[in-house]
């Protein structure tokens, strides 16, 4: 939860502002650790084509028993659930405690006749928000004025991920780091991509997911540039990104036009009659989505949900290819040529020859590295790949075969069993 606007704090200069962007950007330390988030529609098996209203919602998610993984149960404005797991030693322990807590939020929704679809876009059910918070309406307020409407609509309530969470490293190593977390984006969007319909009917696009993302504000969305500096250059970007809502108590405001933070904190450009504090700078860094995000750790943010055993194996690829330093060698080697390629990774996936060459040579490097636990997930992904499919097959197929409906009943994972 975003920390409450302390309006007795003093209000920033630019110097200290980019000073505690920076400190915070990344911590010094062993890589390891690994936490998961999974985001999933939530589906009413008996109205598939109906967003389950909120208060349904809340209800259903308020039955779920303690989750013995850890999990935080949260909820997206589209009405998407989303699982994040605690951090934990390894990637294995993560999916096995995230795989858990599944279990039981599947048992406690089936109850009410209700799914989940791990899946990077809403096959079926058009962009609505349903979740009333003040700060997703606002959202949607600063996307319209800035000339996004529909894709800030369709990524807030349409679009489910995988999230890797990974230590920093050792700070001699953040550079090389970063800039492969960077670098391995195309190709793992290309692997992970299972979001090839929207509305009822195929996109065009591999990972629609992707494609969101990419036509929203890239100040606030896009990736960094992979310099010497991550932290630096974090803060840089984080200053120059606009402000999405200022808030007063519990209130949002939605800035409706383009104000960089920096030009609040000058004083160039007033916003809610104040200057911004510590507080406003924090609040800030939580409304900036570029695909890879520090915060202490490294956030992957763009590969698309998917259902088993896609999940596993896409979260001990993306955490080997980064933690394992001879897979990350080799991974850096095969992905080099397809660094910038997220727009050709998003729209052809891995119809694209450099994006196919590249998705073979690191998932051969990931099997090799991976943990014995989930080898049977990554082996699986690797024929995936081999073939030139990736996990959003099955939804076209089952469109073909059963229709729109039966393309998002065929993405819930109702069992959620390994």
């Amino acid at each position: 939860m975003a920390p409450e606007t302390d309006q007795r704090s003093p209000v920033l200069d630019l110097d200290t502002a980019f000073a505690a962007v920076a400190a915070a950007a990344l911590s010094d330390g062993p890589t390891g650790t690994v936490g998961l988030e999974l985001e999933a529609h939530l589906v009413d098996l008996d109205r598939p084509a109906a967003r389950v209203p909120w208060g349904r919602v809340c209800g259903a998610l308020a039955s779920v028993p303690p989750l013995p993984g850890g999990s935080r149960l949260t909820s997206e404005p589209g009405g998407q659930v989303e699982l994040s797991g605690p951090p934990l030693p390894d990637v294995a322990a993560a999916v096995a405690a995230l795989r858990a807590d599944r279990v039981v939020l599947a048992a406690a929704l089936a109850a009410d006749r209700l799914a989940l679809a791990p899946v990077g876009t809403d096959p079926l059910r058009p962009p609505q928000r349903v979740n009333p918070a003040g700060r997703y309406a606002a959202m949607e307020q600063h996307f319209a004025a800035v000339g996004c409407a529909p894709a800030g609509s369709a990524m807030m309530t349409s679009t489910a991920s995988l999230q890797v969470n990974l230590e920093a490293g050792p700070a001699a190593g953040w550079s090389t780091r970063v800039a492969l977390a960077h670098q391995l984006g195309p190709v793992l969007v290309a692997v992970s991509a299972c979001s090839p319909l929207s509305g009822g009917r195929p996109t065009g696009w591999r990972s629609t997911r992707q494609q969101v993302w990419g036509d929203l504000d890239q100040a606030r969305c896009g990736p960094l540039l992979r310099g010497d500096d991550p932290a630096g250059e974090w803060a840089a970007y984080a200053l120059a990104a606009p402000v999405m809502l200022v808030r007063d108590g519990d209130d949002a405001e939605p800035v409706r036009g383009r104000v960089a933070f920096s030009d609040w904190v000058s004083g160039e450009v007033p916003l809610g009659d104040r200057r911004p504090t510590a507080s406003d700078l924090e609040y800030h860094l939580t409304t900036l989505f570029p695909p890879v995000r520090p915060r202490g750790w490294l956030e992957i943010r763009y590969l698309d949900a998917a259902p088993e055993p896609w999940w596993p194996a896409l979260a001990a690829v993306t955490t080997v290819l980064l933690d394992d330093p001879v897979a990350a060698d080799r991974a850096a080697a095969a992905s080099a040529p397809t660094a910038d390629a997220w727009d050709r990774a998003a729209r052809l996936g891995l119809a694209d020859p450099a994006l196919h060459a590249a998705a073979r040579g690191c998932l051969a490097a990931a099997v090799d590295a991976v943990p014995p636990a989930l080898r049977p997930e990554v082996e699986a992904l690797a024929e995936l790949v081999e073939r030139g499919a990736d996990p959003g097959g099955a939804l076209l197929n089952a469109l073909r075969t059963g229709g729109p409906a039966s393309a998002l009943l065929a993405a819930t994972d109702r069992t959620e069993a390994p």
